[in-house]
């Protein structure tokens, strides 16, 4: 295994489960002190064994969690925002206050981790910040108008605090995961008349036929992060199977 991290601090909001926890997991396996900022505390087995409870959505919870990573670890190098929530439907589908709590969680959530964690990273020699964003973010998808509009702008966000933060030697970066293999998706799958044929549907639509894994996307967050990939800067890193970029022929 990589020591590429070791001796870099790392905090990762939704670092609890899904693609947070596996995100949280590799980078603590290649050296990095992780502190998960999630509502709940990682898994036992997890090798990521600092936590802060976290609310992303209200900034008081997350200025006191971001100090208290940064206290501990004694400072902060990495920041991983991947905390966010799904939503369904088409624009007649979600009232006003689930567009406010959507927003506020997926998009602010992720500025107010930032700029809690600017201090911190200014004072790093290798400060990153990866946004999680999504297939999303650029690719029209039929059901997701509110979870679309989100996650757009957290591509634009990426683009423009990168742009902010370059000179300061702060990389801003994101992901772009496909359809993934996560708790989330499984309750949607759980959902739905027939879960193994909705299932067959949402692999067949991404072109190498599965989904995404959660692993597949903590590497890619991993190469962002990676200290000597200083050259990386302004990125979306797509982790999705080609869904965004090919045209295959049917088959």
């Amino acid at each position: 295994m990589s020591t590429r991290f070791t001796g870099r601090s790392a905090v990762v909001t939704g670092g609890a489960s899904g693609i947070g926890a596996a995100i949280a997991e590799l980078l603590s396996q290649e050296g990095a002190t992780v502190t998960v900022l999630d509502l709940v505390a990682p898994d036992a087995a997890s090798t990521a064994h600092r936590w802060q409870q976290c609310d992303v959505s209200d900034t008081e919870s997350v200025e006191r969690a971001v100090a208290a990573a940064a206290e501990e670890a004694g400072g902060i190098d990495i920041v991983v925002n991947n905390a966010g929530i799904g939503a369904q439907g088409d624009v007649t589908a979600n009232s006003d206050e689930e567009w406010m709590r959507a927003w506020n969680i997926n998009v602010v959530g992720m500025a107010r981790v930032a700029r809690a964690a600017l201090p911190s990273l200014r004072r790093s020699d290798a400060a990153s910040i990866t946004n999680t964003a999504s297939i999303a973010s650029t690719a029209g998808l039929p059901q997701r108008v509110l979870y679309s509009a989100t996650k757009g702008a957290v591509l634009s966000m990426t683009q423009a605090m990168a742009a902010d933060h370059v000179r300061e030697g702060i990389r801003v970066n994101c992901v772009a995961p496909g359809t993934a293999d996560t708790p989330w998706i499984g309750r949607l799958l759980s959902q739905a008349e027939d879960p193994a044929a909705e299932r067959a549907a949402l692999e067949a639509r991404q072109p190498h036929g599965r989904l995404v894994s959660a692993e597949e996307v903590a590497r890619a967050v991993a190469y962002l992060a990676d200290p000597q990939n200083r050259s990386s800067v302004g990125v979306c890193l797509a982790v999705d199977g080609g869904m965004d970029a090919l045209r295959l022929r049917p088959q």
